[in-house]
């Protein structure tokens, strides 16, 4: 359905800038662990939809709204952090940003940079929404176990994605190290950046329960 079909661009759009937007801060690794975060909490949905809970937030509207909220304040909180940090003290020194390109755990730490992703898939209801509409549709009516049929294509799915989502933490991090204006302009990244996340939450929020 169409709302399904927003709610599936809406998600892929939040994952792809929040792998861009570490990927042009902190280089390739934290681009790379960014995916890596997003596609952990695809797995917690894949999971939690093979056992019921994918389908229950379907069906029970005080479940989706709860996890709806929770999802939209961690979103908006996100892009205030965003809007309100500060500009490094590197003016332009292309020494320094050469440095926090080699080392980017030390300009964002992966840990916090993955389980940005995680966090931000989990608590989103829309992901949960799109493997119940999207898996089914490859389960054979006849399948002995729907259930792990559904884990497995889930899985296969979610796996294929990686590539992908490396793909852009590449082309990301090769456009920082070749563009000094947007090494020197990283802190407008942020804000802009932050603002669509609140943008994000903000959708998500005013976002009704998708029909059955």
């Amino acid at each position: 359905t169409q709302s399904r079909s927003s709610a599936a661009s809406d998600v892929y759009k939040r994952q792809v800038l929040y792998i861009v937007t570490n990927a042009l801060k902190s280089g390739t690794r934290a681009g790379i662990v960014a995916g890596l975060g997003i596609t952990a909490g695809c797995f917690v949905h894949i999971f939690a939809a093979a056992v019921g809970v994918g389908a229950l937030l379907a069906a029970s509207a005080t479940a989706f709204t709860v996890l709806k909220w929770i999802g939209a304040a961690y979103l908006m909180w996100m892009g205030v952090r965003m809007l309100l940090s500060k500009p490094g003290a590197d003016n332009g020194n292309t020494a320094a940003l050469a440095a926090a390109q080699a080392a980017p755990a030390q300009h964002t730490p992966l840990r916090k940079v993955f389980l940005g992703g995680f966090w931000t898939n989990v608590l989103n209801p829309k992901v949960a929404i799109f493997f119940l509409a999207f898996v089914p549709q490859f389960i054979a009516p006849g399948a002995d176990n729907k259930a792990l049929a559904f884990v497995l294509l889930g899985v296969l799915f979610n796996v294929n994605a990686i590539p992908v989502n490396v793909g852009w933490a590449l082309a990301a991090s090769w456009m920082a190290r070749r563009a000094g204006v947007i090494q020197r302009g990283m802190h407008w990244l942020d804000s802009v950046a932050g603002a669509m996340f609140i943008g994000f939450g903000l959708k998500l929020a005013f976002t009704d329960q998708p029909s059955a």
